[in-house]
């Protein structure tokens, strides 16, 4: 049976990370590609063995972003888009 899962792809300072927000299974590649590779493979191997419940019905979730004012003084600089 072939399931179609959403996937969420960030950078990760020199990494692309890629997650699966159904069932939090993630990985990572050099690359968005590689990275997306990689989790369809964990997500095989994740479902491999028959322990895990494939859900009945998968539906992409709503990806938004939110405005939120920080304050004091951050650590790392944060960037958004134009990965």
């Amino acid at each position: 049976m072939e399931v179609e899962f959403p996937a969420v792809v960030f950078r990760e300072e020199r990494f692309y990370v890629a997650f699966c927000p159904i069932n939090s299974v993630a990985s990572q590649g050099k690359t968005v590609e590689e990275a997306l590779k990689n989790l369809k493979e964990a997500l095989e191997l994740y479902y491999e063995d028959g322990e895990a419940r494939l859900p009945e019905r998968v539906e992409s979730p709503l990806l938004t972003t939110v405005k939120v004012e920080c304050y004091g003084k951050a650590s790392t600089t944060l960037r958004t888009g134009g990965y």
